[in-house]
């Protein structure tokens, strides 16, 4: 039996749909009304099995020209790669493999070695023919649901021991229907089983469920032509590497939006995973950002206007999802989210966001100062802050002297800092994203004379050298760099540097390993983003899958596993090329060993580090834990300590900060909400973490004052053999 006749065999089956795919956008300018909230499924509804069209199909076929031709990685389409992409097509479709079967996946054995071959030539019917089937599973995976929670909460049992998987991702295929039907019962007495621990009544937990249900099975027979498509497209592109992406018309709109710089809304970059839309990351000066419950990798469950109840948005499409979160300024909208350090997807935090713009002010560099008495001697540490690598195109396409750049405002603050006394300085560029390569690039030549600062290898392995042709220096001292995981691109070409130079330290936790250039170029139908250059490092090395790993090391709460380039599927590996001859200002070889010493020392003694790390093995035993008990008492229990581990952690806060600490978890999510409705509210104290950098500054300047001038470099950098790059 064909796909084809499979599908028309079950063609009375109805279910939910889900999007597979992997781009981002950011909520941006547009003021579109919400979408409405679900309505009752017509219990006679049939699915429609959606088709390819010639635009499409045309479409396809430039896109693996595109692909094979000019893509960064040199990659053919062939027997294995087509079993690559109908795997991968189905992680997007099923990616926690709860709708298929392998009875299912041995029915698709004829079309796994043929995929390559059609998408070469346009042929969309049998990766279309998947789609379809797999709806029409969902569809009845999500009846079945139904079914079950109509019949009533009270005919589940919690007494049991049973048990179930968290991440399914890895997990074997159900063997049949009826295997899948055991697991969907597991599925809702999970969820079932969080929201009592919440304090939820049995009728509000089911009317909860049906609407997500409902909400689901309603987009179902909703699905578009363009759906599949993009799905599939995305399983295709996505072998090159995970940034090369095929956006629709309709992603096409919301990109270029994107691309303007226009923002209004809540100021975060968003992407499909799986049925969920996950956050990427935050917009410096954003709304979500400057909120601070919203973090990367968490994922969105519901979306809610002011006055209204939540529309659940799982199995939506990104551009719907979206539009919903979009609204006028100073409106709020309420994201329900699964957050990113939960143990399970049951579990889910409510955050109320007031929409507003991005204004460019506030994602401009800012200036501190730190001033530590160490052993009865004074230092004064400044301190800049850069959360992303920005340029005012329009004012400076316009002609306007005073046109704002990170460079620009760098050098002004470096030049108050003098003024004020200070002995060194620290440039903090955690959680920056990146931004302006040309800002980057002219960034680095503020704290050298001149010399390349990245080196940037296209396709045909031809290599450009960007450089800084000014001789001026804003600051010749010493230099102190923080990264964390959430610091990529531009960020990674401005740590590198310095680390290349002997400019400075860095110091943190390994940036995000982005070191990719992607190009959007238009098709006939949408748009393809592809990967067209690579970063190098002045040293040889690439960012990309490596990232900058620091002179010195701080642990991060981030979680590694799930956020970073490494992190991500058929992402490019780290190589290198030859080096350009570049100044080394300073060879900390000579102390690093001991500036180590003194910090981990410090370290050892610190309350707040002693904290973060209580934190970050909380959240490392949270990710590992890979089952959760379907057995009320023990979850019970298993949900009591882990609110009993969280008061406990901020009390811990509380008390360093001389604050009196929460009676009950209540009183520290009242707090927590307190804080949220006002997004100005700011800890005029340094986090500890730029008081490390300044203490290991201080370290520098008492081990060797030599550092703090550039002014008699001590050698060139050797050129070193290019690595094989194939």
């Amino acid at each position: 039996m064909t796909i084809a006749e499979i599908i028309s065999a079950r063609s009375t089956l109805a279910g939910s749909r889900r999007t597979g795919v992997g781009k981002a956008i950011t909520i941006a300018l547009l003021l579109s009304a919400p979408l409405g909230l679900q309505a009752k499924i017509d219990a006679n509804a049939v699915y429609e099995p959606v088709s390819p069209t010639i635009d499409q199909a045309r479409a396809n076929i430039l896109i693996a020209r595109q692909l094979q031709f000019t893509h960064f990685r040199d990659l053919g389409i062939s027997d294995e790669l087509s079993g690559d992409v109908f795997d991968a097509y189905l992680d997007y479709l099923d990616g926690q493999r709860i709708y298929l079967s392998q009875e299912d996946i041995a029915k698709f054995d004829q079309v796994r070695t043929k995929l390559g071959s059609a998408l070469k030539t346009g042929q969309l019917q049998p990766g279309f023919d998947i789609y379809n089937l797999v709806q029409q599973r969902i569809i009845e995976r999500l009846k079945f649901a139904l079914n079950t929670i109509d019949s009533g909460l009270d005919s589940l049992d919690f007494s049991s021991n049973e048990r179930i998987l968290v991440d399914r991702s890895e997990a074997d295929w159900e063997p049949d229907a009826k295997a899948l039907d055991e697991l969907w019962i597991k599925r809702i007495k999970n969820a079932v089983l969080a929201q009592r621990l919440n304090g939820a009544k049995d009728e509000d937990i089911a009317d909860t469920l049906r609407r997500r249900y409902e909400g689901q099975l309603k987009r179902a027979y909703q699905a578009r032509s363009e759906d599949a498509f993009q799905a599939y497209m995305n399983a295709f592109t996505g072998m090159w590497d995970p940034h090369t992406s095929y956006f629709s018309p309709r992603t096409s709109e919301n990109f270029n939006i994107n691309m303007s710089l226009s923002l209004e809304g809540i100021g975060a970059v968003l992407q499909s995973d799986n049925e969920y839309t996950k956050v990427v990351r935050l917009v410096p000066g954003g709304p979500a950002s400057k909120q601070g419950e919203l973090q990367p990798a968490d994922r969105i469950v519901s979306v809610a206007q002011e006055g209204e109840k939540p529309v659940n948005v799982i199995g939506w499409r990104l551009d719907e999802v979206v539009d919903l979160i979009r609204g006028p300024r100073n409106s709020t909208v309420t994201l329900e989210v699964i957050p990113a350090n939960a143990s399970d997807e049951t579990i889910t935090e409510t955050i109320a966001i007031k929409r507003d713009e991005v204004k460019l002010e506030e994602q401009s560099a800012s200036k501190d100062v730190i001033q530590l008495n160490r052993g009865g001697k004074d230092y004064r540490i400044g301190v800049i802050t850069i959360p992303t690598f920005y340029a005012d195109f329009q004012a400076m396409q316009a002609g306007d002297p005073n046109y704002k750049s990170t460079t620009r405002d760098v050098r002004q603050l470096i030049t108050e800092l003098e003024a004020e006394g200070v002995e060194g300085l620290v440039i903090d560029l955690r959680n920056n994203g990146g931004g302006a390569l040309h800002e980057a690039n002219d960034l680095v030549g503020l704290f050298i004379d001149k010399g390349p600062t990245v080196q940037i290898r296209n396709a045909n392995n031809d290599v450009q050298v960007l450089n800084d042709e000014d001789p001026s220096v804003a600051y010749d001292g010493p230099l102190v760099v923080l990264t964390n995981r959430m610091s990529a691109s531009a960020s990674e070409i401005f740590a590198g540097a310095i680390q290349d130079y002997g400019r400075g330290l860095v110091v943190g936790s390994q940036t995000f390993g982005k070191g990719t250039v992607q190009a959007v170029r238009p098709l006939n139908h949408g748009q393809l983003k592809i990967t067209q250059s690579k970063f190098y490092r002045v040293s040889g090395g690439s960012t990309q899958h490596k990232g900058v790993i620091p002179d010195i090391e701080i642990p991060s709460r981030i979680d590694k596993s799930r956020i970073g380039e490494d992190a991500l599927e058929h992402a490019l590996p780290w190589d290198q090329i030859e080096a350009v001859p570049h100044t080394r200002y300073f060879d900390f070889s000579g102390i690093i060993d001991e500036l180590r010493k003194r910090h981990e020392e410090r370290f050892a003694t610190n309350p707040e580090f002693s904290l973060l790390q209580q934190e970050i093995d909380f959240l490392e035993r949270q990710r590992e834990t890979d089952t959760v008990s379907l057995n009320l008492e023990e979850r019970r229990a298993q949900h009591e300590r882990i609110e009993r581990t969280r008061l406990t952690i901020a009390n811990a806060r509380r008390e360093l900060q001389g604050k009196e600490p929460f009676d009950s978890l209540e009183d520290l999510e009242d707090w927590q909400d307190q804080q949220a409705a006002d997004p100005d509210t700011t800890d005029d104290e340094l986090d500890f973490i730029i008081r490390e950098g300044g203490h290991i500054m201080a370290d520098m300047l008492d081990l060797d004052q030599k550092m703090a001038s550039i002014l008699d470099p001590q050698q060139f950098a050797v050129q070193a053999p290019a690595a094989a790059v194939r």
